[in-house]
């Protein structure tokens, strides 16, 4: 009877122990675990933490126009955790959505909160009649729920007036989860203008939050990121400080008041090396060609003055609300308008010669000189010259700063052959032709030289042969560069053998405080590589001759009062399938006391002379009478799209053909039916001897170039 009762009372204290046990298990999971989910239930105020984006550094040119910079923007959100909370206190609970997922590979029923149905019973009613309410994405606020929940606020909308945002304030008092602010968006005031550099923004995608951040606030709202261009590649020093704000809110999630609060801060301010007049004149100048690409830069310095590309686009159009129609728009355009020609690879022709120059000035050979008898054999096959090929002429003997100003091959493939690949490699990758110059800017292409080290990288298994490197000396080939590329070249050859890197951000400020200096950078002195004054000398008189002398190819850069010096090159290429041309003209002027460097390359001209000649005239022009004080207002641009037709010549206005005294059209130059080579010359860089290719004589250089030999695609 004992023993039974000990059993009992054992039990009971069993049972009361596991009871209490319980009891206090439950209250640390109300108190402790739970105590966030019942303090938001308690009716009484309550502190809500809030990040806020920093304010985006502005973009300035060299005399301190801004380019980018940031409008006030009235925004709505919603805060959704805070509208579910105020419906389940006044519901006994929230609606479900059925929903259909799918579970190891199977399709599954289930379900969801609807907080379409809640958002809208909450807030868009109440909206609606006040005739408040816009369309939008139903999916995208479930996505952001089921994302984020309360933690990001949900944006609504972007498009307030001053009106419109002063009753959405008012409102905001009475709707829970409502708010209202300013909120900082990019602005491009000038549309198009330098958009290839400048580039833009994205705004914050909702994407990761840092954990400390979740520790730290209720609400978090990131920076915009930069995407192309400059934006993309300074975005480091662009990108504000955040700020931090307390709000106070009542039991229903309405606002009461802001307790506490530190103002976001600016990012720093980029400061470009461009000048936003000259910017102005080269991409209007342009606009006489379809596609096509400039870049001016300041010799002494290797500051980029303007870079322009064409067709363009404005990046204000992928500044919320974005328009889906524009942006299929760019991507349509067959010529391509977001793409920056200014660092792209392409045939460069005879612009290469020049580098072939200073390659043979480095070898000691810029005064030898070298006969052209109309042709090179290489083998059973003949590479003529344009001369040989239009009336069996020959040039004879000729000097380094002759084969220049006519623009002759075999002089070049004579000069690079006597050379040789290993020192002819290494004085391209000496001016950084094969490699990338370092712009500020994401994308750059590094181009191709054969024999560099990329190149070796890329084909270790491939023998240089002498067509190669005849092919090297006039541009031809594989071998591609940029319009960058080759106006940096110029300007080390204008200032006397001084290559500096080219720049486009002359400095980063952040109020009077100097975070990335002023400072330009000498890459080589090519006088201390082997380059003697007298031979680069040569070389530049060669262009000077070029522009000023009878035979000369680019004498359509001719100005009246100021001496230029210039090379042209016309480059056979594939466009879209199809045989086509790529014209260049790069020049230096003053000649005497030199300042600008400049490039153009233009798709499908026919002539260097012809086409790019007349774009680099204009453009000079418009630098000069800046220099003369000759004010140049800069307004905003519109869009340009652009063609793909073929360009045989461009000719400037009357009065401006008689202000610079420019050269008859009957000048003596290379002309697309002037030259043609052997229709059975290999292609010696094809990798590929399975490939077929073809060269006809009708794919020929305007400037004096074998054409690159081009797969035969079948049809």
């Amino acid at each position: 009877m004992e023993i039974a009762f000990r059993f009992r009372l054992y039990l009971l204290t069993a049972l009361i122990l596991l009871g209490f046990g319980t009891l206090l298990q439950r209250l640390h999971k109300v108190q402790i675990e739970d105590q966030n989910k019942y303090r938001e239930r308690v009716p009484s105020p309550r502190s809500v933490s809030v990040r806020e984006p920093g304010v985006r550094g502005e973009i300035r040119d060299a005399n301190g126009v801004v380019l980018a910079r940031n409008s006030r923007q009235y925004e709505v959100t919603f805060n959704l955790d805070e509208i579910v909370n105020h419906y389940l206190s006044i519901n006994d609970q929230a609606p479900m959505a059925e929903i259909l997922r799918t579970e190891r590979g199977m399709p599954r029923k289930g379900k969801k909160r609807d907080i379409l149905r809640i958002v809208r019973e909450v807030v868009l009613n109440r909206l609606e009649k006040e005739g408040l309410t816009k369309e939008f994405n139903p999916r995208t606020l479930e996505i952001h729920y089921a994302t984020h929940g309360g933690m990001v606020p949900f944006s609504y909308r972007t498009d307030l007036s001053f009106e419109k945002f002063a009753r959405f304030a008012a409102l905001s008092q009475e709707i829970p989860g409502l708010s209202v602010g300013l909120k900082p968006q990019r602005q491009y005031p000038y549309n198009t203008l330098a958009c290839h550099i400048l580039g833009f923004t994205q705004n914050w995608m909702n994407g990761a939050i840092p954990p400390e951040a979740r520790a730290k606030y209720r609400h978090y709202i990131g920076d915009e990121k930069g995407i192309a261009g400059i934006e993309a590649t300074m975005d480091q020093y662009l990108v504000g400080i955040g700020g931090e704000k307390t709000v106070l809110k009542d039991e229903k999630g309405k606002t009461i008041n802001m307790t506490d609060y530190i103002k976001p801060q600016s990012g720093a301010d980029v400061i470009l090396t461009i000048d936003s007049r000259a910017q102005f004149i080269v991409e209007n100048t342009l606009r006489n060609a379809g596609r096509a690409a400039a870049v001016v830069m300041n010799v002494e310095t290797g500051e980029v003055i303007a870079m322009a590309s064409v067709p363009n686009y404005n990046p204000n159009s992928y500044i919320p609300p974005t328009l889906a129609s524009k942006l299929k728009e760019y991507e349509d355009n067959i010529c391509l308008p977001t793409m920056n020609r200014c660092i792209e690879g392409f045939d460069p022709g005879s612009t290469f010669k020049l580098a072939t120059a200073l390659a043979g000035a480095r070898a000691g050979m810029a005064n030898r000189s070298f006969s052209c008898d109309g042709y090179v054999q290489y083998g059973n096959h003949k590479a003529g010259c344009w001369l040989w090929n239009k009336q069996k002429g020959r040039h004879g003997a000729l000097t380094l700063s002759e084969a220049i100003q006519v623009s002759c091959n075999p002089f070049f493939y004579r000069l690079a052959n006597s050379v040789g690949p290993k020192a002819m490699a290494e004085s391209f990758h000496l001016i950084n032709l094969g490699r990338n110059t370092g712009i500020e800017l994401p994308g750059e292409k590094p181009g191709s030289v054969i024999g560099t080290p990329l190149w070796k990288q890329k084909n270790p298994t491939v023998t240089i042969t002498p067509v190669d490197i005849a092919f090297l000396a006039i541009g031809q080939g594989t071998n591609s560069a940029t319009p960058l590329q080759l106006c940096a070249m110029v300007a080390a050859i204008a200032n006397g053998g001084r290559y500096y890197q080219p720049r486009l951000v002359k400095k980063v400020v952040r109020g009077n405080q100097v975070i990335v200096p002023d400072e330009p950078k000498l890459n080589v002195n090519l006088l201390e590589k082997g380059v003697a004054a007298d031979d680069l000398e040569r070389i530049r008189r060669g262009m000077w001759m070029a522009v000023n002398k009878p035979g000369g190819t680019a004498g359509r850069v001719k100005m009246a009062n100021i001496e230029s010096a210039a090379k042209t090159g016309t480059a056979q290429s594939v466009d879209r399938g199809k045989y086509s041309n790529n014209s260049w003209t790069v020049s230096f002027a003053p000649y005497d006391q030199p300042k600008y460097a400049v490039c153009v390359l233009v798709i499908g001209g026919t002539s260097g002379g012809k086409v790019g000649g007349p774009l680099v005239n204009q453009i000079y022009q418009g630098l000069f009478a800046l220099d003369a004080g000759q004010t140049i207002k800069v307004t905003p641009q519109n869009e340009y799209a652009g063609n793909t037709n073929k360009i045989d010549e461009i000719a400037l206005p009357e009065d401006s053909i008689t202000a610079i005294g420019a050269v008859p059209v009957e000048e003596l130059t290379e002309t697309a039916d002037n030259i043609t080579t052997d229709p059975n010359l290999p292609n010696p860089t094809n990798n590929n001897p399975t490939t077929p290719t073809l060269i006809t004589p009708s794919n020929i250089d305007n400037d004096g170039t074998i054409p690159r030999a081009i797969p035969v695609i079948d049809p």
